[in-house]
């Protein structure tokens, strides 16, 4: 078993549930302990400028930036440029806040002068004074694609703009089959000192699966020496943040942890499930895989704490 200070951990995160358990992860592990590999599936250009929201919410997360309340963006935002914007007649949809908007613009200048996105988020994330690794799952551009009832919708459209309204039919990662995965985040996989890996609590369809489906990616997660862990994201049949049970019951999947232990299987090798969901354990066992039961629910610092700890002594024990 590696001792404290050889413990290293790859967590893959997508938006406002990952970056919940990511901080609490970096509560429990030193800089040079945690690497995080976000989905960059939902990114798209608005105004000319290139946004990476699933990012910039683990960015300002792990920067102790982010707006608590919202869930997304900065604390204590103004919103001047939106005003003026719709003054305009311009498209007001997606809420782009005044400091948010520094990091969108110094985002595209960066990508136009050349540099990748993986350089540009550590440049972005140094910064800021986030000290742990921060990964795009891949520099080359994938776009999830929403099919609804109402035809195919990008996903920022299908998620902002239409507030997930149109019931969901699939999806499509466009590029993904050309798309390479981020080089660190692979020769993380590979590392014989890896600890564990960890699919934080994200939206199993349009979060995870576009970093699942990179060529080589889900390959690499059965090869790799250590255990990988998933937490659902499904609580007592509901999602605790986002569209993921609504997408379930839309796709004709029972809204259930199970389910979700189904989409991963021949992927994980543990489950964690809430203590609302303990009595599926057996059920998800049968899958091949090791059950966890813990308190999931991360409303406090506290609890975020409390689940990457057990999530941290869980893999030591599956090494």
């Amino acid at each position: 078993m590696a001792s404290a200070a050889n413990k290293k951990f790859l967590a893959i995160s997508g938006g406002v549930g990952g970056a919940k358990l990511v901080l609490g992860l970096s509560r429990c592990l030193a800089t040079g302990q945690l690497s995080i590999v976000a989905n960059t599936g939902d990114d798209f250009r608005h105004h000319g400028l290139h946004i990476s929201p699933d990012l910039d919410t683990v960015m300002y997360t792990l920067a102790a930036l982010n707006d608590t309340e919202r869930g997304w963006g900065l604390a204590s935002e103004s919103w001047n440029f939106l005003a003026a914007l719709e003054t305009l007649g311009g498209e007001t949809w997606f809420r782009l806040g005044d400091r948010d908007l520094a990091t969108h613009i110094q985002r595209s200048q960066l990508l136009a002068e050349g540099h990748t996105l993986s350089q540009v988020t550590r440049r972005l994330c140094q910064q800021l004074g986030v000290q742990y690794p921060l990964w795009p799952m891949s520099d080359d551009e994938v776009s999830t694609v929403v099919h609804t009832g109402e035809g195919a919708l990008p996903f920022q459209h299908y998620f902002v703009r239409r507030q997930c309204e149109p019931a969901v039919t699939g999806f499509e990662f466009a590029g993904i089959d050309a798309a390479r995965p981020q080089p660190d985040f692979m020769a993380q996989l590979a590392s014989s000192d890896l600890s564990g890996v960890i699919i934080c609590p994200s939206n199993p369809f349009v979060s995870v699966d576009p970093i699942l489906g990179l060529p080589g990616v889900r390959q690499a997660l059965r090869e790799c020496k250590a255990p990988v862990i998933a937490v659902s994201p499904i609580v007592a049949g509901m999602a605790i943040k986002g569209p993921a049970a609504k997408m379930m019951a839309e796709l004709g999947v029972p809204v259930t942890a199970l389910a979700v232990a189904q989409h991963y299987q021949g992927v994980i090798d543990c489950f964690v499930v809430d203590e609302s969901d303990a009595k599926l354990a057996a059920s998800i066992e049968q899958l091949g895989m090791t059950v966890a039961v813990s308190s999931t629910i991360m409303k406090t610092l506290a609890e975020r704490e409390a689940l990457a700890s057990a999530i941290i002594e869980l893999a030591e024990s599956a090494r």
